[in-house]
């Protein structure tokens, strides 16, 4: 018996050692690279699809190649006529005269409506909630989405958080930037001078309060 228990701890520190040299030996991941959005002012925002999407194509006097269709996780779909067409990244208008000129081959002057349901548009345009948010999470963005739209999407800010202290980290003509944001005063002492604007790919960062 005691034989027995003996050979369990001595394979039981084997396989730990052997976690911790694996450990020690992989190789170290490049950072994540944040990407820019196409959008640089409110006014300027065009709805891009993206992954989950669900599209409607129509395509006039073709219903057999008109449907419904759901943009997969490689930002394409696939048609009754048509497999594997990139269409992330696209406005809807862009991929209608994409795929009218993909069905030219097939069919004479298609003409061509993409309309979207379920939006929730590529990561890049997506505005990310981290930190002391009572639901800190990716939410899709709006034209002319402010400050306060977003934290009433993640439900204000937890009992812990220095909401004075957030940062706004955008990503502009390449190069990241952080600015201060005072979601206290905004959404606690109605300072509505502190509502500022959001644009897609921002990420609020709130920390926890010292005190």
């Amino acid at each position: 018996m005691e034989n027995h228990l003996i050979n369990k701890v001595r394979i039981t520190i084997s396989l730990v050692l052997m976690y911790i040299l694996a450990g020690c030996s992989s190789p170290t991941l490049p950072p994540a690279t944040i990407h820019q959005s196409n959008t640089i002012d409110v006014n300027s925002y065009k709805y891009l699809i993206g992954a989950g999407d669900v599209l409607n194509i129509f395509v006039w006097r073709e219903a057999e190649v008109s449907g419904t269709f759901v943009v997969r996780p490689d930002g394409m779909i696939t048609t009754s006529l048509v497999e594997d067409i990139p269409v992330a990244g696209k406005t809807p208008t862009e991929l209608a005269r994409k795929i009218e000129e993909i069905l030219s081959t097939y069919l004479k002057d298609p003409v061509v409506t993409v309309t979207v349901n379920n939006f929730v548009g590529p990561f890049s345009e997506q505005i990310r909630v981290i930190g002391e948010a009572a639901q800190p999470q990716s939410i899709n963005y709006n034209q002319h989405m402010t400050l306060l739209d977003v934290m009433i999407r993640v439900g204000g800010l937890t009992e812990f958080a220095d909401g004075n202290s957030a940062t706004l980290v955008r990503v502009e003509n390449g190069v990241q930037k952080q600015y201060d944001i005072y979601i206290e005063d905004l959404i606690k002492n109605g300072e509505i001078k502190a509502n500022v604007d959001v644009l897609p790919g921002d990420i609020i960062v709130i920390p926890e309060t010292w005190f």
